[in-house]
């Protein structure tokens, strides 16, 4: 196969190139609402494809509290997704089991850790409490 593309032209390999690549270079965006303490003045991030958003937020320095390290056995990660809830994978029983515990549950809400970013932008809203037994002093 790479000797046959090898003695096609180089403008004819590249031809159509370039419109695939810049199509595919934009990513889905996350804006993140203001957080008094999070995030306060909010941000708009790029998100790619199948990270959480959990991912995506700490490796923005948005430093959401995450006490099982991602594993899907807590609530303090918990976020409400105000645009773009649909687009994300469907929730887990064990996640849905662990949002009833969650502080100010929502229609939208979803664990960040769970929750995998796809081809949608989207709009989140950290709630001003978590339930974390370790933090509890913090708020």
């Amino acid at each position: 196969m790479l000797s046959q593309l090898n003695r096609v032209p180089m403008d004819s390999r590249l031809r159509g190139v370039t419109v695939g690549l810049t199509e595919s270079i934009e990513m889905p965006q996350i804006v993140i609402l203001p957080h008094a303490k999070l995030c306060p003045d909010g941000a708009v991030i790029e998100a790619p494809a199948g990270k959480s958003v959990c991912d995506v937020l700490l490796e923005n320095d948005i430093h959401i509290e995450h006490a099982c390290e991602k594993s899907c056995a807590c609530t303090t990660c918990h976020v409400l997704v105000r645009e773009g809830f649909d687009s994300l994978n469907e929730a887990s029983e064990t996640e849905e089991d662990l949002l009833d515990k969650a502080w100010g549950l929502e229609a939208v809400s979803r664990l960040s850790c769970q929750a995998v970013v796809a081809d949608e932008d989207l709009v989140i809203e950290i709630p001003k409490y978590t339930i974390n037994h370790a933090s509890e002093g913090g708020h």
